[in-house]
């Protein structure tokens, strides 16, 4: 099977796109430690002041944080966007409970 230039330039093309992207969306979150525990602690029902960050992490264009209540329970978010892609937009967190 021969590949035509231009379907393997677009083959080779793609996943450097992607990971520039990613890259990207990483090293330019703009998402304070006040702001994730703002909208965290309204999907939890919550004041931002009933809870802790323990642990953040940024991939791509996620932020993954470990959030501890006064109530000692441990919850586990992931907040979408925030980023220079999202234009600092972020989707509603997803929490679970630990």
């Amino acid at each position: 099977m021969k590949f035509k230039p231009v379907l393997l330039a677009a083959l080779l093309v793609v996943p450097f796109t992607l990971a520039g992207c990613s890259a990207v969306a990483s090293k330019t979150n703009t998402l304070s430690d006040e702001r994730i525990l703002s909208e965290t602690s309204g999907v939890l029902g919550m004041s931002p002041s009933d809870l802790t960050l323990l642990e953040r992490r940024t991939e791509g264009v996620n932020t993954y944080v470990t959030l501890k209540a006064k109530s000692g329970k441990t919850y586990a978010c992931t907040v979408n966007g925030g980023n220079l892609l999202s234009f600092g937009m972020t989707n509603p967190p997803v929490c679970n409970a630990r």
